[in-house]
C-alpha cells in the first residue's frame, strides 16, 4: 500500500561529507559485505530492481559504477533509458520496462526510468494534472505487481543544490571529455530548479511505499553518496534474505477445487451448443469477412493501431482452425501467431506477464495468442501451479495489463471457445484414429476432462472478473466449427471496424499510460 509522506528536499543537509581515511576503511568493508550479500541474493533467487533518479549532474552514474564494482557482473544489468527507439515508440509506454524487469536472482538497475519521463513532461508544462495523477497511479500499480511477485525495489533520488549543479555544468563544459553531458535542457533544468523542486517532492511523496521506498541521497560529496547508497542496498539485501528464510517453510500450492469465487449464473450454461451453420452460408460469409479483414488490416497499419486477439477455450474446441481462417485473410508481414505452452527457460524466472508483454505487437501490427496470460487463472489455478493468493491477485493484474493496452490505442478481442463433453470426446477419439491429427491428443487432455467442474468454475470466475468495457469476453459456441469461425471473424471485424472509425491513431510509445 502506498504511503504518502511529506518530502522536503530543500531541508536535506547537502553539506554532509566523509573524510577520505574514514571512507576508505568503511567502504572497503561494506563492499566486501555487498559482494557476499549479492551472492546470497542470487542463490535465494530474489529479483532486485534499483531505480536511480535525481538532478542532472548529481552523480547517478558514479554511484551505480561504485555500487556494482564488487558484485558479480553476470548477475547485474544496467538499463540507462534514453529516448525510445522506433521499436519502443511503437509499443505501449510500459513495454520497455516490462522487457527489462529482473529475473529471479538478478539485479536490474534503471537509470532514467519511467519517473524521468513523467517529470520531464510535467516540467515542460505539457502534462495536465489528470494525466500526471494517472501516471503516478500506473507507477504504483506496476511496482505493486512486481513487489507481490517477490521483487525487491529500492528507489534513489540523488539530490544536489542549484549552485552545485551549476558549478558542475560549468566545469564539464570546459572539459572536452565531458562537455557532451551538458545540453540546453541541462541549463533549463538549472534555471528552473526552484520551480521543479516542488514537483519532484510531490512525485516522491505520492509514489513512496513500504514495498517500493524512495531514499533521498545527499549527493554533493562523492564519498558520502557512495556510502549512503551502498549502506541502503546492503540493509535491504539483509532484510530480503531474512524474509526469504522465514518463508521457506510455507506449504506448496495445492490444486483448486470447483468452488467459484464470484457469484451469478455460469456464463457457459447460457450457450446454445446446438447452433449450426449451412456450408454454403459459411463459404459466402468467410469470403466476405476475409475481404473486409484484409482492408481493415491495411487501415490499422495506416493509423498505427495494434490488434491483439486472444483465444482460450476447451481442449479440442477448434482454436487452431479458427486462427488459420483469421490469418488467411491477412498479409503475413503484418501479424504474428503466438502459441503459448508451459513456461520455459527465462520465462520461469520472471513475472508471469513478462512473456506476454514481450509479444505485444508493434503499432499497426496484429498478434493472435493461442492461449494467453489467462493460464494464470485457469490451468495454474486448477493444477496448483501457483498459490491461491497468486491467482486471486491475478485478476486485477490482468485488468490493469489490459487497461494499459487499451489506453495505448490497441484493439483487444478475447474469445472463449466452448464445446460440449460429447463433442469433445468425439474429437479426441478422431484425433487418436487419424495419423496427422494424433499429435494433438495427449494424456493431459484426458486428465483435463476429469477436472471439468474445476475448469468450469475457473472459466466462470475468469469471465466475471475480467470482462470489462475495453476488453469484454466473447463466448463462442464451438460444437459446430463453421458457426464458431464465422462468429469469431465477425466479432474481430466489428471491433476493428469500430476502432478504425473512432481512432485518431497511435497513443502508445512515450505517451504516458
Amino acid at each position: 500500500m502506498t504511503t504518502e509522506t511529506k518530502v522536503s528536499l530543500a531541508k536535506l543537509d547537502l553539506g554532509k561529507a566523509l573524510e577520505p581515511s574514514a571512507y576508505k576503511e568503511k567502504m572497503s568493508a561494506l563492499m566486501l559485505e555487498l559482494q557476499r550479500l549479492h551472492r546470497q541474493v542470487y542463490e535465494a533467487r530474489i529479483p532486485v530492481l534499483l531505480i536511480f533518479e535525481g538532478w542532472e549532474g548529481a552523480g547517478k552514474g558514479d554511484v551505480i559504477n561504485r555500487l556494482l564494482e564488487r558484485m558479480d557482473p553476470r548477475g547485474t544489468r544496467v538499463y540507462p533509458f534514453v529516448e525510445p527507439t522506433e521499436e519502443e515508440a511503437y509499443r505501449p509506454f510500459f513495454w520497455r520496462y516490462w522487457r527489462d524487469i529482473p529475473a529471479r536472482g538478478q539485479v536490474a538497475v534503471f537509470q532514467h526510468s519511467y519517473y524521468h519521463w513523467l517529470l520531464r513532461d510535467r516540467f515542460d508544462s505539457c502534462l495536465k494534472t489528470k494525466k500526471w495523477q494517472a501516471g503516478i497511479e500506473s507507477f504504483r500499480q506496476f511496482e505493486q505487481v512486481l513487489a507481490d511477485d517477490g521483487v525487491l525495489i529500492l528507489k534513489f533520488w540523488m539530490h544536489i543544490g542549484r549552485k552545485e549543479q551549476k558549478k558542475r555544468f560549468q566545469k564539464w563544459e570546459k572539459d572536452p571529455a565531458f562537455s557532451f553531458r551538458v545540453s540546453k535542457e541541462s541549463w533549463k533544468e538549472n534555471k528552473l530548479y526552484n520551480e521543479r523542486l516542488s514537483t519532484a517532492e510531490e512525485l516522491l511523496a505520492e509514489t513512496h511505499a513500504k514495498h517500493a521506498p524512495w531514499i533521498t541521497v545527499e549527493a554533493t560529496d562523492r564519498r558520502h553518496r557512495r556510502m549512503r547508497v551502498a549502506e541502503e542496498v546492503a540493509a535491504a539485501f539483509r532484510k530480503a534474505l531474512q524474509r526469504k528464510a522465514a518463508s521457506a517453510g510455507e506449504p506448496k500450492p495445492a490444486p483448486a477445487d470447483g468452488t467459484r469465487v464470484t457469484k451469478g449464473t455460469d456464463p457457459l450454461s447460457t450457450l446454445d451448443l446446438s447452433r449450426r451453420l449451412d456450408r454454403g452460408v459459411y463459404e459466402e460469409s468467410l469470403d466476405n469477412l476475409s475481404d473486409e479483414l484484409r482492408v481493415l488490416q491495411h487501415l490499422c497499419y495506416v493509423k498505427r493501431l495494434p490488434v491483439i486477439v486472444v483465444f482460450e477455450g476447451s481442449d479440442a474446441s477448434g482454436k487452431g482452425g479458427t486462427i488459420r481462417r483469421l490469418t488467411s485473410a491477412l498479409d503475413p508481414r503484418g501479424y504474428n501467431v503466438i502459441p503459448i505452452a508451459a513456461p520455459e527457460g527465462e520465462e520461469k524466472h520472471k513475472h508471469y506477464l513478462w512473456r506476454f508483454w514481450k509479444h505485444i505487437p508493434k503499432a499497426g501490427h496484429w498478434a493472435m495468442f493461442d492461449r494467453s496470460w489467462y493460464g494464470r487463472v485457469l490451468v495454474e489455478r486448477v493444477e496448483g501451479f501457483c498459490r491461491t493468493q497468486d491467482w486471486k491477485r491475478a485478476y486485477e493484474e490482468i485488468r490493469e495489463f489490459e487497461r494499459q493496452l487499451a489506453r495505448s490505442g490497441a484493439v483487444l478481442v478475447k474469445f472463449w471457445l466452448q464445446v460440449s463433453p460429447d463433442e469433445q470426446l468425439r474429437r479426441f477419439k478422431e484425433r487418436e484414429q487419424i495419423a496427422y491429427k494424433r499429435f494433438k491428443i495427449t494424456p493431459e487432455d484426458w486428465r483435463n476432462r476429469e477436472k471439468k467442474a474445476q475448469y468450469d468454475a475457473a472459466v466462470a470466475d475468469m469471465v466475471a472478473e475480467t470482462s470489462v468495457d475495453d476488453s469484454p469476453w466473447t463466448l463462442v459456441e464451438a460444437d459446430d466449427k463453421l458457426c464458431a469461425r464465422i462468429k469469431v471473424l465477425q466479432t474481430v471485424a466489428k471491433a476493428v471496424r469500430n476502432k478504425v472509425r473512432k481512432s485518431d491513431g497511435w497513443k502508445g510509445g512515450m505517451s504516458l499510460p
